[in-house]
């Protein structure tokens, strides 16, 4: 009967003592990069925008933040939208999406549907992202949301959330209507968010050409630099009066991923420039690298006068980080970290960073975590184990007899 009242006697003890609180340290991820060399770099446009999709870091900027009519790459909102109902489990691909009287009066880019007509979802999705049809956007958008009002608010909704504060839509096809209005830099943003959450739609936009209404419809795709740039991945054009000629373009090469938006272009052939330009930029001049921890970071913190003596830990370093190429020193990742912790410990405490440098200048901070939860000694706790202990001896005794 040694053992178990040895335990007793120092669970009270421990419950006694002062109990400490985790050390916690905020380590949100710093910007990485400082463009240079883009003093020289133009596009003939109203604005534009290049970014690096992983992270979000801008590479290159021009009135990136002027509110101006997008047209057609407002169906990134619409497909956004769209996307995230499948994978909700709301709408299924193989759905029947009507065509009501409203969809079929869309002028523009269409795909000729008439009212009553009834396509599957996966039809209409290759009919927006190839051929930026406007009638099959608004029926598409009629079908998730109820009604093209309710929507256009779902629309707002979600560019509020994302943070895209100089974005309002009036409808969801992007055809010129007052108040219909977004920048380059939310467009870059919108753009990001359905390429990151839904690298599905990539399947559709690097479409070249399909058909629909077994084969009597015809698709083209209006980004044309599917054909003409390496890498191209999507995403969208769009062309009215009042936008001018505009693309927001995605491309990926040896696992960097840009995205370039171009607005207000004056021709077809000047918005696939400008679009080939920036993202050429941004390959020949950064590239995606892989932090390494160091050898010696530890899977594990010991934790007194808790439940559990360690917690294990996780680290928020990203797989890919973005660097100007040809960097003359070396990435290199340090820790911060206690050398031990005071119970309780909840699942998901910053408990550390990770520092990312390059030549003594430190480039961004990621937390490190608590990976589960260490509760604190209690007296109900060292009771109960107190009894699980006095009837562990009590069986062992038994059976010995």
């Amino acid at each position: 009967m040694k053992k178990p009242a040895y335990t007793l006697v120092l669970c009270l003890l421990l419950v006694l003592l002062t109990m400490l609180r985790s050390y916690a340290a905020a380590a949100d991820a710093l910007p990485h990069i400082t463009p240079a060399g883009t003093d020289t770099l133009d596009v003939p446009c109203a604005a534009a925008v290049l970014i690096d999709e992983d992270s979000g870091t801008v590479l290159y900027e021009k009135n990136a933040d002027q509110q101006r009519p997008i047209a057609s790459i407002t169906k990134v909102m619409t497909l956004l939208l769209t996307f995230e109902a499948l994978s909700a489990g709301r709408i299924a691909l193989t759905d029947t999406v009507p065509v009501s009287e409203h969809a079929y009066h869309m002028g523009g880019s269409q795909i000729w549907l008439e009212p009553g007509e009834q396509m599957t979802l996966d039809d209409m999705l290759k009919a927006i992202c190839i051929s930026s049809a406007n009638d099959a956007a608004v029926a598409v958008a009629e079908f998730v949301g109820g009604s093209e009002p309710a929507f256009v608010q779902q629309m707002n909704t979600r560019a509020a959330e994302l943070g895209l504060t100089n974005t309002h839509f009036e409808n969801s096809c992007g055809l010129d209507a007052e108040g219909h209005l977004s920048t380059a830099r939310d467009v870059a943003m919108m753009s990001r968010e359905i390429l990151l959450r839904h690298a599905e739609v990539r399947n559709y936009c690097s479409i070249w050409m399909d058909t629909l209404r077994g084969g009597a419809t015809q698709l083209v795709n209006t980004n044309k630099m599917l054909k003409t740039y390496n890498g191209i991945t999507g995403l969208k054009t769009g062309t009215t009066s009042k936008a001018g000629v505009c693309i927001s373009a995605s491309a990926e090469r040896n696992g960097l991923r840009l995205i370039a938006v171009v607005l207000g272009a004056s021709s077809g052939k000047e918005r696939f420039e400008s679009a080939t330009t920036l993202l050429d930029y941004g390959f020949a001049h950064y590239e995606n690298v892989t932090p390494q921890l160091p050898e010696n970071a530890p899977e594990t913190i010991t934790v007194s006068h808790g439940t559990a003596s360690e917690v294990e830990l996780c680290y928020s370093t990203p797989q890919r980080f973005l660097m100007p190429k040809n960097t003359a020193e070396p990435l290199t990742a340090t820790l911060e970290l206690p050398q031990k912790l005071s119970a309780p410990v909840e699942s998901g405490t910053p408990l550390g960073t990770v520092q990312l440098a390059s030549g003594g200048e430190v480039l961004a901070r990621f937390p490190v975590t608590a990976a589960q939860s260490v509760d604190a000694l209690s007296f109900r706790y060292c009771f109960g184990r107190l009894v699980d202990s006095l009837l562990l001896y009590e069986g062992d005794f038994v059976q010995n007899k």
